[in-house]
């Protein structure tokens, strides 16, 4: 075990280490969890009676609450814990309302909790990523107020006006998940919008909640550790804000193309075709300003997991327009196809990224290296042939049905039966992933326990590289 130097360390990481170590111990326990239930709801796709007869893990049980746990259990607390690190940091004061984080992380995790189980009794809304009751979500608002405070007050209070493309993302999405999360809730929960408007809303929310919540975060981690990792400065930075304001503003709209051919008026798909085919202007501006990612110590383990998260985003973002066309949507809707898309933006990106800047602010808050550099391999090596099974089945098992679908001479039994080679091969992606979770969570504890022990039975080297 090796002690980090002390020109890593800074008052704002020691500070902040227990509500940040909170919420990264509540992200893994969650990812976890998420995994197993993963593992499950991929073996009901091929297997139906699988836990069929535990009305708990019914299939459309098990998937609400897989989805559930990933965006609100692990999703969330991990992007709370990197932005508001990253906030403090570029603010260059320690985080202020410590208190209030660790109250509403405390309250945000019973929140999913209770939701969880009023899923599991069959309460669930039905609606993708809202699918917790009505009555749990007022709770979750109030509880996101007190963990955003920390982060607002150092953008607030920053000891500089100069800002940077990470604070942009990591502001932006603080303050637009409330504004998404109570609209939809409202229109789809609270006073329901009638007929086709509630497709509307909910594709609207969908994509939002990854485009300007998640993805803003993962993505004010990248411009953060690039620069960071690389010893370069990011290129083109001048085209920084562009990028920026051109996902914010023609983001939003991008999840209506999921209508493609349904009920509703031509201009809505229309408009999220059109939509994504401009956000396509963003990743151009992002791969211009962090190509310098490919030229760092590919040794570095965050900056290999930020690499392969960068390059899942942009391809994400290539497909997404590709198959908003019509030529292709109609082959591919309500197939597993979108289910790998998803797999794609949540794991190969989102997490990826996210995953690099906790293996780079981990050893900043706690003092102390990673113990096995071994284990840090594994995981990296689990996660990415997880993610391309999974990814690469659950897509050739969607245009394997899409194609069939079309072919009226073909039977559902037929057509389930050309699929199941490929959703055993997603089954099996998704067992890898759960694997690599465990290891993360086990190579995470471990670093928590020693330096628990260190802070506990020696702190003089701590305090001694605090205030160096």
């Amino acid at each position: 075990m090796t002690q980090v130097t002390s020109n890593a360390l800074s008052e704002s990481d020691t500070s902040s280490r227990w509500p940040l170590s909170l919420l990264l111990c509540a992200a893994l326990k969650w990812l976890v969890l998420a995994g197993v239930l993963s593992v499950i709801s991929t073996i009901q796709l091929h297997t139906p009676s699988f836990l069929a007869d535990c009305s708990w893990l019914t299939h459309g049980r098990t998937q609400a609450l897989q989805e559930t746990i990933f965006i609100y259990g692990w999703a969330a607390n991990v992007g709370f814990a990197v932005a508001l690190w990253l906030l403090g940091r570029l603010g260059g004061a320690p985080l202020r309302g410590l208190g209030l984080l660790t109250a509403g992380t405390v309250f945000w995790n019973l929140g999913v909790a209770f939701g969880l189980v009023c899923i599991a009794m069959g309460e669930a809304t039905g609606v993708p990523f809202l699918q917790m009751p009505a009555y749990v979500h007022p709770l979750l608002l109030v509880a996101y107020a007190a963990i955003a405070t920390p982060g607002i007050l150092a953008w607030t209070g920053r000891r500089q006006r100069a800002t940077f493309a990470t604070q942009w993302y990591a502001v932006a999405a603080l303050f637009l998940f409330p504004w998404l999360y109570s609209a939809a809730q409202v229109m789809l929960l609270g006073a329901p919008v009638r007929g086709i408007g509630q497709a509307v809303v909910a594709v609207w929310f969908g994509q939002n909640l990854l485009s300007l919540w998640l993805i803003p975060i993962a993505l004010a981690a990248a411009y953060y550790l690039v620069p960071k990792l690389t010893g370069r400065t990011i290129a083109n930075y001048d085209f920084a804000p562009h990028g920026f304001w051109a996902l914010l503003f023609f983001g939003a709209w991008t999840g209506t193309r999921q209508l493609v051919g349904g009920p509703v008026p031509a201009w809505i798909p229309t408009m999220g075709i059109v939509a994504t085919l401009i956000v396509l202007f963003h990743y151009v501006i992002v791969a211009l300003n962090l190509r310098g990612v490919l030229c760092g110590d590919k040794r570095d383990i965050a900056l290999r997991f930020v690499s392969f998260g960068l390059v899942a985003y942009l391809i994400g973002g290539i497909f997404d327009a590709i198959f908003a066309f019509q030529t292709f949507a109609e082959v591919v809707q309500f197939t597993y196809f979108p289910m790998a898309q998803l797999k794609l933006a949540l794991v190969g990106a989102y997490s990826f990224l996210i995953l690099g800047a906790v293996y780079y602010l981990a050893p900043r808050i706690t003092g102390l290296a990673w113990p096995s550099s071994g284990l840090i391999r594994m995981h990296f090596r689990l996660m990415v042939l997880g993610t391309l099974v999974t990814v690469v089945s659950l897509g050739m098992a969607g245009w394997t049905q899409g194609h069939a679908l079309l072919d009226a001479k073909l039977s559902f039994a037929a057509i389930a039966a050309s699929t199941r080679p490929w959703l055993l091969a997603a089954t099996a992606g998704e067992a890898i992933l759960l694997l690599g979770s465990l290891v993360l969570t086990v190579h995470f504890f471990l670093l928590q326990a020693a330096a628990g022990c260190s802070t506990f039975g020696s702190t003089a080297p701590a305090m001694e590289a605090s205030a160096s």
